[in-house]
């Protein structure tokens, strides 16, 4: 039986695509390489794949669009980004468009595995605790929303993996640095930057009870209360 983690690789770079895939290969993964987005969309439909590790700038269809459409379908299959772009607007543009991580190049081979390995972790804890109560909310992790009595609020997957890991230290101090490098995969300003924002937008959607809190400690991370 076949257990290896498939991969649909998208880089429009041929030398840089054959060498990842060689080298996922080799550490027993199952890689299907496409030059561009459109090709990448017809293995995803075709394969089933476990992970999707898409380049930003590919041609016919970039990584965000592909990665877009693919939400559509699909809400909880991880995507990581390829991109030689590092600046804040561009890793939030990447969430929004539901990418789960950002990989910038140059980048390690180790680096990634690590990467898939725990994007593929999250997924079983998502299936693992559908239902969490905060509060007067019920937190659905598989589904990525928030219930509110009778109202039902989306959240994008960053917010999703990140009020997850609130939940898990509730009432407890959530590091910085740790969830800074386990979801974002390094703690720079950048980085620090966009869960600021993050952060911000899920004190909102809980702002309804108001037994819920998400404090921000200075100089050590987050405490969500309850």
């Amino acid at each position: 039986m076949n257990n290896h983690i498939k991969v649909v690789l998208a880089e429009d770079e041929p030398s840089l695509g054959q060498i990842v895939q060689e080298s996922l290969e080799t550490r027993d993964f199952d890689v299907f390489l496409a030059q561009n987005g459109e090709e990448a969309y017809k293995l995803y439909k075709e394969q089933n794949p476990d992970v999707l590790v898409l380049d930003v700038m590919m041609p016919k269809k970039d990584g965000f669009t592909l990665a877009k459409e693919i939400r559509e379908e699909d809400k909880h299959i991880p995507i990581i980004f390829l991109t030689a772009k590092s600046q804040t607007k561009d890793v939030l543009d990447g969430f929004q468009h539901g990418g789960n991580d950002y990989l910038k190049k140059p980048f390690s081979m180790e680096e990634l595995i690590v990467r898939i390995h725990a994007l593929l972790d999250r997924v079983k804890l998502r299936k693992d605790n559908e239902n969490m109560s905060i509060g007067e909310y019920t937190f659905n992790y598989t589904k990525q929303s928030l219930h509110y009595l009778d109202e039902t609020v989306l959240l994008t997957h960053r917010e999703s993996e990140l009020l997850f890991h609130l939940y898990e230290m509730k009432n407890e101090i959530l590091d910085r640095t740790f969830i800074l490098k386990k979801l974002w995969g390094d703690d720079d300003f950048f980085n620090a930057r966009s869960m600021d924002v993050f952060i911000s937008k899920l004190r909102k959607k809980l702002s309804k009870d108001e037994n819920v809190q998400i404090i921000n400690v200075r100089g050590f991370g987050y405490k969500l209360t309850i």
